[in-house]
């Protein structure tokens, strides 16, 4: 099944409602990579969790003709069985700019019906006044909480080789650290890979937060985060992948991983997993975004 839809195309911008813009892209194509690399991991542990969108260009027009604009959010379940591409939700919302809504309640009314039909699932769609966008919103620029990784490999006599694909083995081998659970805050601002369909970089800063009994390497945990620099793969395929290789070589007693990636084309995507929805922060925006 192609995953290309619009993306990397040539396209001309919908004028008016156009909800078939919507291109749905099948989680599954990255899941059965994850899974095929051990079978003794479950598809249940790469659903628990959100993927948060911000758009930042969202407009129409209001029974007067006069142009609206606001904030919204996104909130797509990671049980959906699909995810949208990001062009054709840009190709989306560009065909409500000229499209008339009695009032706020109803458009948002309507994007979650479109966004929900595409993914599969219900999308929780919240609009913001840009006025209104405090910090109870989340939208108010933010800092991962933590530690800094990033210069954990400094003074070490070292060289990071460029790898095509992730490598857990980069992880290191597992030292106990003994029967009692430590709690791990880490996060890198150093996630980059690439889109699969453009090859185009995409940036992120990448947070961790785990109990475990095994010792976590920084400088090592660095080095596998970078080993995804060439790597192809959508934002949520990246986010599950790591997921995945935390909790196959550290057997955390609860993991939480989530990434903000940089805006592209006014859309940011910010995918989260947690080995228990209990863990699952509120939604927010970094300096970069």
């Amino acid at each position: 099944m192609s995953i290309h839809g619009v993306l990397g195309e040539s396209t001309s911008y919908p004028k008016t409602y156009h909800p078939k813009s919507l291109y749905a892209i099948p989680r599954q194509l990255g899941r059965d990579v994850i899974l095929g690399q051990n079978k003794s991991r479950q598809l249940d542990t790469l659903t628990v969790g959100v993927d948060w969108w911000h758009a930042f260009e969202v407009s129409w027009v209001n029974p007067q003709g006069i142009s609206q604009v606001a904030l919204a959010r996104f909130a797509i379940p990671a049980t959906s069985p699909n995810i949208v591409e990001s062009k054709s939700l840009k190709l989306y919302l560009n065909s409500l700019n000229f499209t008339e809504f009695t009032d706020w309640q109803t458009l948002e009314a309507t994007i979650t019906k479109d966004l929900s039909a595409c993914v599969g699932a219900t999308v929780t769609v919240s609009l913001f006044a840009l006025a209104e966008a405090g910090s109870e919103t989340g939208l108010l620029i933010n800092q991962p909480q933590g530690r800094c990784i990033d210069k954990a490999l400094e003074g070490q006599d070292i060289k990071i080789a460029l790898t095509e694909h992730p490598d857990a083995s980069l992880l290191g081998k597992v030292n106990a650290a003994g029967e009692i659970s430590q709690d791990y805050q880490l996060y890198s601002d150093l996630l980059r890979s690439n889109c699969p369909v453009t090859d185009q970089p995409d940036w992120g800063t990448l947070a961790i937060e785990m109990s475990t009994t095994a010792s976590v390497d920084e400088g090592k945990l660095l080095t596998y985060i970078l080993s995804f620099r060439q790597h192809n793969g959508f934002h949520e395929q990246c986010v599950e992948q790591i997921f995945a290789d935390l909790t196959d070589h550290f057997a955390p007693t609860k993991l939480m991983v989530r990434a903000w990636y940089t805006r592209r084309g006014g859309i940011d995507i910010n995918p989260c997993r947690v080995s228990d929805l209990s863990l699952l922060p509120e939604p927010s925006r970094l300096i970069r975004q």
